[in-house]
């Protein structure tokens, strides 16, 4: 006799307490997960896949996405508004070793987070 187990039905990628953003190498978005949907829904929500994320920031921040995107490096850096901080990081994501473009992650920030120091 053989015994299935269920398991529930989850898609870690939609249900991340997270925003979970991707781009290809061009920084056209590819996928947006429904955390970062709804983060951006302002801006466009779902309809911002198939854009381009350069119309998304500041000229600033374009310059060091179109670095990232030459030199795959990650960028990592907190921002702080009346609504709370997130830590945002962006790293480069790769599929059977080529370089496929960026992920960008933004995670709320407790104002009460611990900082644990460890050696």
């Amino acid at each position: 006799m053989i015994v299935e187990k269920t398991q529930p039905t989850f898609d870690w990628q939609e249900d991340y307490p997270a925003a979970v953003t991707v781009c290809d190498t061009e920084g056209t978005i590819i996928a947006m997960n429904r955390n970062s949907i709804e983060l951006f829904a302002k801006r466009g929500g779902a309809a911002l896949i198939g854009t381009s994320l350069f119309s998304c920031h500041p000229e600033s921040a374009n310059e060091i996405i179109r670095s990232q995107l030459q030199t795959q490096e990650a960028n990592v850096y907190i921002t702080r508004r009346k609504s709370g901080s997130r830590l945002i990081r962006q790293v480069p994501w790769y599929r059977e070793g080529v370089f496929g473009g960026l992920v960008e992650t933004v995670i709320p920030v407790p104002d009460d987070i611990p900082i644990k120091e460890r050696d």
